[in-house]
């Protein structure tokens, strides 16, 4: 697996590769976001790690370049601070987790094989159901596409994962803690409020079928309506 580390500290960089490359990683570490963009533009990678506080070009900046080029490629963000905007904003632009310094080096290594793991199953997703109707919207989950009265809707990873999962569960109660586990393998404070943006999201895709709804089912989850 090929990880892509993007940070300005050259001393923490450079320990953090070394600890992965132990861990039988191959690791490319750049030290300004402008030099990330070339060496991920340069090769695939599995999975990226990126400073938030950088010159030149911060994390954000590297993410949304990055998902320009793939929507698809893990991206763990890290910073020496956790400010609630800043977390909503790496979830915004497509983290898959943030993680603040200091942090336990094996923790990290955990969440980076956890998220490998999740995004290797979903590419024997194929094999699953990828075609679904449901009230008067047609839904293509391998290729992330709402269909509604000749209108499509381009949706990212975790909004076509997500809305699978609701149709999958229609008309029942979708708990919290199981879309948290399976979409961002954990249920921690920040996953929450990200699914919280994604379900706002989902909402304004399906408004056009006044029977669709997304309702809060207090205390446990979701619940997926079809009101037909």
């Amino acid at each position: 697996m090929n990880i892509l580390i993007v940070e300005d500290d050259p001393n923490f960089g450079s320990v953090l590769k070394n600890y992965l490359e132990l861990n039988d990683f191959e690791v490319h570490l750049s030290t300004d976001g402008n030099e990330g963009i070339r060496a991920f533009n340069a090769k695939p990678y599995d999975l990226c790690i990126l400073y938030v506080m950088m010159p030149k070009k911060d994390g954000f900046m590297v993410a949304k370049e990055i998902r320009i080029v793939d929507e698809d490629v893990p991206i763990i963000f890290l910073t020496a601070k956790a400010m609630k905007e800043d977390v909503l904003k790496g979830f915004t632009v497509g983290a898959d987790d943030y993680i603040t310094k200091p942090f336990d080096s094996e923790i990290l290594l955990h969440k980076i094989k956890a998220i490998l793991k999740r995004s290797n199953e979903e590419i024997t997703d194929a094999k699953k159901q990828t075609e679904f109707n449901v009230g008067n919207y047609h839904f293509n989950y391998k290729l992330r596409i709402l269909s509604i009265n000749g209108k499509q809707q381009k949706l990212s990873p975790k909004e076509a994962d997500l809305l699978r999962l609701f149709i999958l569960s229609l008309n029942d109660v979708l708990p919290r803690e199981k879309a948290l586990k399976i979409i961002w393998g954990d249920d921690n404070y920040f996953t929450t409020r990200s699914m919280d943006v994604y379900i706002t999201k989902l909402r304004k895709f399906l408004k056009e079928d006044p029977n669709i709804d997304i309702i809060n089912i207090h205390g446990n989850g979701y619940r997926m309506v079809d009101g037909k």
